[in-house]
């Protein structure tokens, strides 16, 4: 079931640099996420429909594509409860950031907070390190 929610407001990001890559750990935020999103346990706040329509991301896409993600910058302290934006693919194999989250003090459900896709002129060849 796919809900509504309403958006998670922004602060400070934190670089999970390396996260999900091959040979290294997952991030602990996303690994939650990838087994809600299984269980169907997902939302999508108002921001994130937007956004969808924006890029014309197909929702779709962007759920699926969570089962392959890697983290990008993982947030897992943050005030309104944990998050984390992955790097993901649509059926195209194009890129697409989503930005995930969950409640503070909840364990369900999944949030799509937005999605986009990256602008190579801003992100590194593998769309994982913002250029500085």
């Amino acid at each position: 079931m796919i809900l509504l929610h309403p958006p998670l407001q922004g602060e400070g990001r934190r670089a999970a640099a390396g996260w999900g890559r091959a040979g290294e750990p997952m991030s602990e935020t996303l690994r939650r996420v990838q087994m809600l999103v299984l269980r169907g346990e997902v939302e999508v706040s108002r921001h994130g429909l937007q956004e969808l329509a924006a890029d014309a991301i197909l929702l779709e896409d962007a759920v699926a594509g969570v089962r392959n993600a890697e983290a990008v910058e993982d947030y897992p302290d943050f005030h309104k409860g944990p998050s984390v934006l992955a790097l993901q693919r649509d059926r195209f194999g194009r890129p697409l950031h989503v930005l995930w989250g969950m409640a503070r003090g909840t364990t369900t459900p999944a949030v799509l907070v937005t999605t986009y896709r990256p602008d190579p002129r801003q992100w590194s060849d593998d769309f994982m390190r913002r250029q500085k």
